[in-house]
């Protein structure tokens, strides 16, 4: 089994910033304020400099890509305790949740009915961002690397659409979604079956996705697909004081 680390790094390659640096292990990201993964701090591994100077980087990092700064860990990590430490707090005010479950399971056995398109459409951008075109951070998060948009259409309508990365051998899962009117019938479970020949094809072996932990429906939808926890991460920002913009 990976570890958590090795796991949350690939994620991360399945989910690009459009904006990188590293300093040590931890990955410094940017991508306009789309998601709260593309815009924090991957802090897994070390930094090769003490956390607490290795946060003042993070900080230095998002003041100069214009977000606010925060932190990515896995919970009950060496580098969580020391972020905790230095004064930081859970980002409990992210919207959509702060405290994550990082789920794995088996990839599906194939829906006829949905395709996985090679490049998405409008329907499906409008399913997954809410808009029939992207802006271009967004654009470049969900479009970088090998990438599959299952889309599940009803009498015309384009009622559900996924998301579809793989990464080594992990197809990574995100942006299910289901319009209201077309729910219970089925095209969430539809939708993740056809990523696995898609994926199976690319050489994944296996399921990786991410929910918050507060989202009951999801979660319980996904146990019935037999995907487990593997771990879970949380993110961190700066306590009062304790991420000064030096550019002012």
């Amino acid at each position: 089994m990976d570890s958590s680390e090795t796991l949350e790094l690939r994620c991360a390659e399945a989910w690009p910033a459009v904006t990188v640096d590293k300093i040590g292990d931890w990955r410094l990201r940017a991508a306009g304020g789309f998601t709260g993964r593309a815009n924090s701090a991957l802090a897994v591994g070390h930094p090769g400099v003490p956390v607490a100077s290795a946060l003042a980087a993070v900080c230095d990092f998002a003041h100069a890509n214009g977000i606010p700064p925060v932190a990515h860990a896995v919970v009950g990590s060496a580098n969580e305790r020391a972020i905790e430490a230095a004064g930081w707090v859970p980002n409990t005010g992210h919207v959509a949740g702060h405290l994550v479950s990082v789920l794995t399971g088996p990839l599906g056995t194939g829906a006829d009915e949905v395709p996985v398109l090679a490049a998405p459409t409008a329907g499906w951008w409008e399913l997954t961002v809410g808009r029939p075109e992207p802006t271009d951070a967004e654009r470049h998060v969900l479009t970088t690397g090998e990438i599959g948009y299952g889309v599940a259409e009803v009498m015309g309508v384009i009622a559900g659409a996924v998301r579809a990365a793989v990464v080594d051998d992990v197809l990574h899962i995100a942006r299910l979604a289901v319009r209201p009117g077309y729910r219970r019938r089925g095209l969430a479970s539809a939708l993740m079956a056809a990523c696995g020949p898609w994926a199976a094809e690319r050489g994944a072996t296996r399921a990786v996705l991410q929910v918050a932990v507060d989202n009951a429906g999801a979660l319980a939808f996904y146990d019935r697909l037999g995907f487990a926890e593997h771990h879970r991460y949380r993110y961190w920002v700066p306590g009062p004081r304790a991420c000064e913009d030096r550019s002012l």
